[in-house]
């Protein structure tokens, strides 16, 4: 939990450092130079959580796992962003790509079959009796 914990904030300042400047710098009113190490000085947070999770977590989780759990926060992040900060709409195929991604992070915590293992032979069926 305490990954999720630390993924989630990590995102919170990734979404901010990738689309604040879209609502906090509008415009060509900043060089572009400005807006990217802006950025960059956001994106420093967002390192001192997401490391930490991912370190935290891979005593857990595989690395595959980790990253799943990543995009599904990340993506519940930008959504609350999008709609709060950017006054956007969520519409109906982004509730659905949304449930998507959540599927995709129950089949990576799935646990695979042993491949090596034989299959149990269904039982024979008896022979009829000689006549």
């Amino acid at each position: 939990m305490k990954t999720v914990f630390l993924l989630i904030i990590s995102n919170l300042f990734m979404t901010l450092a990738w689309y604040g400047h879209l609502k906090y710098m509008p415009g060509n009113r900043w060089p572009l130079y400005a807006v990217v190490l802006a950025s960059w000085g956001v994106a420093f947070f967002e390192y001192c959580f997401q490391v930490p999770a991912n370190r935290i977590g891979y005593q857990t989780f595989t690395a595959t796992q980790l990253k799943i759990i990543q995009e599904a926060i990340s993506l519940g992040v930008f959504c609350l962003f999008a709609a709060a900060v950017l006054g956007e709409r969520l519409r109906w195929n982004h509730i659905l790509a949304f449930v998507l991604v959540l599927a995709a992070v129950w089949l990576a915590f799935l646990k695979p079959r042993d491949a090596t293992a034989t299959p149990t032979p269904p039982p024979a069926a008896e022979a009829p009796a000689p006549r």
